[in-house]
């Protein structure tokens, strides 16, 4: 149960045997606030009075509502809710036309500071979208650069604020910094020299302000014959942000290598680095990774947000069954639980949301990672470094020396390493890892293709989920759809039976850039190694044995999980039938 709602009921604004009863009658794994409102338990209207009333007491920053959305909350409508109640406009920014003009009378900082942005003028007054309309501070800020005029407060999302003004302020200064680094490259002739241009830092900034902007998980720099082109990997799919001349890249890669602590003349083999920057206020983490082409080289920079907090296993989007199964392995006393499936589908994210789940003072948790991507309390994280002789083997064999209770290994990648987590769980540990195969099932194959006896892989598996994010439709433009019959009859034995079957889609929209899509969820499998399939691994059984075995027990495919995804209205069948096999 989240704080707000053990809130609620604390002070009476649920009745105790009322949510009781309605746990008792629907066995859901989380409840939520949004739950209770659809289901009669707390009416709308008495929760939006109660978070207005605590929020002018200062029992909870304004900043709680966008916090709503966990609960199962329509945001923008308790935005509308509050403006109502204050006799206030709520504006959707995407539909206003904002005055250049003002911008210039006021720094994109001061604004950016108290999320706040101007949009209109006259003779008496000032028109000023706030994020916050309590914040008396923010209102004083923006007054002191309109003297003798009062100001008109709206109201609109913090976020859509935030990207308004960034996405202003890059394409504003995009051409500036460009044609500055193309003069300092006409004035030395060289990229060198030229990386020390303010310009070029500009631009780099300006760069990751706009990817992260857009909720980027990457940012790829890439050379052709004629341009300088900056793509964005959102939801998993590359989308183009910039283009520039050719010219620019050379001081610009220079600078992201020097940035990164790496040989800024090497340019004939691969080089990996990081560094950290803040921007818009939030510090973040860029692992970049530089290799040769012929026309040049490519960089590409994993955005890691170091303010991002870890999700919650429940939240994680597993399907009931799935999640209780999974819970139950990541509880046992000692064993390997894997998770496995392709590069960025999250595996590292279950990770973390597991080591969460089940830390407790009482045990001593040690993870060994490349790299460490989140700082966890009360765990001891070690980061591995190949050139210091500290790999993921050499520091695993010094971990087990240090009494831990449970192991986290970022990646399985030999069979060495492999070969000391198995000791270790048989000797009582609990390991927690990654391995990369397509499924669960085969997973176990992948352990004795590496070289691991199938009596020790029977004896030391616990369990294993295998996991891909698929995109989940926009909210803001999801309509039905139809389904060809060839499709529907290529599903048709994964659907189940006696339910309406309806379909969905995003035909897209300005919240989602066209795409249809915002956001990604995971579909994911989960082999519990019982006894019986434990006896068919030791015994050499055929991967068709086990998945006879494991269906009989319960087990249900990433596909099948995906399908009925897609009819609760979450995702595509294109989308699942584009990451996962049939």
């Amino acid at each position: 149960m989240s704080k707000i709602l053990e809130e609620l009921v604390k002070k009476g604004i649920i009745d105790k045997q009322q949510l009781i009863n309605y746990i008792s009658k629907t066995h859901i794994s989380k409840v939520t606030i949004g739950n209770l409102i659809e289901n009669g338990v707390l009416e709308k209207e008495v929760f939006y009075d109660y978070l207005i009333k605590s929020i002018r007491k200062g029992e909870h920053p304004f900043s709680i509502i966008e916090k709503l959305a966990l609960e199962d909350i329509d945001v923008t409508d308790v935005y509308k809710y509050i403006a109502k109640k204050l006799n206030i406009e709520y504006i959707d920014l995407n539909s206003v036309e904002i005055d250049s003009t003002l911008l210039e009378k006021i720094p994109t900082s001061i604004l950016l500071k108290n999320r706040a942005i101007v949009v209109e003028e006259d003779d008496l007054t000032v028109s000023v979208i706030f994020s916050d309309p309590f914040d008396i501070s923010a209102q004083d800020a923006i007054a002191r650069f309109f003297p003798r005029k009062s100001l008109k407060i709206a109201l609109a999302q913090a976020d859509n604020i935030k990207d308004k003004l960034i996405q202003i302020e890059t394409y504003e200064s995009l051409k500036t910094y460009v044609e500055d680094i193309k003069k300092d490259l006409q004035t030395t002739g060289s990229s060198e020299e030229s990386d020390e241009s303010p310009a070029v830092l500009k631009l780099i900034d300006l760069i990751l302000r706009s990817s992260i902007m857009a909720k980027a998980s990457d940012i790829h720099i890439e050379v052709t014959e004629k341009n300088c082109i900056v793509r964005d990997r959102i939801d998993g799919l590359l989308q183009q942000r910039f283009i520039f001349d050719k010219a620019v890249f050379g001081p610009l890669a220079s600078r992201l290598k020097l940035l990164s602590n790496l040989d800024i003349a090497e340019r004939r083999k691969p080089q990996d680095g990081r560094f950290s920057a803040t921007v818009a206020g939030s510090e973040y983490d860029f692992r970049i990774s530089t290799l040769p082409t012929l026309i040049g080289e490519s960089i590409v920079m994993r955005i890691l947000d170091k303010s991002k907090t870890l999700i919650a296993l429940e939240d994680m989007g597993m399907n009931e069954v799935n999640y209780e199964k999974f819970k139950r392995a990541i509880q046992t006393p000692y064993g390997i639980v894997l998770v496995t499936g392709p590069t960025g589908s999250g595996k590292t994210t279950t990770l973390y949301a597991s080591l969460n789940a089940i830390r407790s003072s009482k045990d001593k948790i040690i993870t060994v990672e490349d790299p460490v991507e989140y700082q966890m309390t009360g765990i001891q994280q070690v980061q591995v470094n190949v050139s210091a002789g500290l790999t993921f083997a050499s520091a695993l064999r010094s971990i087990l020396r240090q009494d831990p209770d449970k192991i986290m290994i970022g990646e399985i990648r030999d069979t060495e390493t492999l070969r000391i987590a198995i000791q270790a769980a048989m000797t009582g540990h609990l390991v927690l890892s990654t391995l990369h195969t397509n499924d669960a099932i085969s997973a176990v194959f992948r352990m004795v293709d590496m070289g691991i006896e199938s009596y020790l892989v029977s004896g030391s598996l616990v369990a294993i989920q295998a996991q891909r994010l698929v995109r989940k439709i926009c909210p803001y433009c999801k309509t039905r759809t139809e389904i060809s019959k060839k499709m529907l009859a290529d599903i048709e034995s994964f659907l189940p039976e006696g339910r309406e079957l309806t379909f969905y889609k995003g035909e897209g929209c300005k919240h989602c850039y066209n795409s249809g899509f915002a956001g990604r969820e995971m579909i994911s499998e989960v082999l519990t190694v019982s006894t019986e399939i434990a006896r068919m691994i030791a015994a050499g059984a055929k991967e068709e044995e086990l998945t006879k075995q494991a269906e009989k027990e319960g087990f249900i495919t990433m596909f099948q999980d995906g399908i009925l995804k897609a009819l609760d209205g979450k995702t595509t069948v294109d989308e699942i039938f584009r990451v996962a096999r049939l």
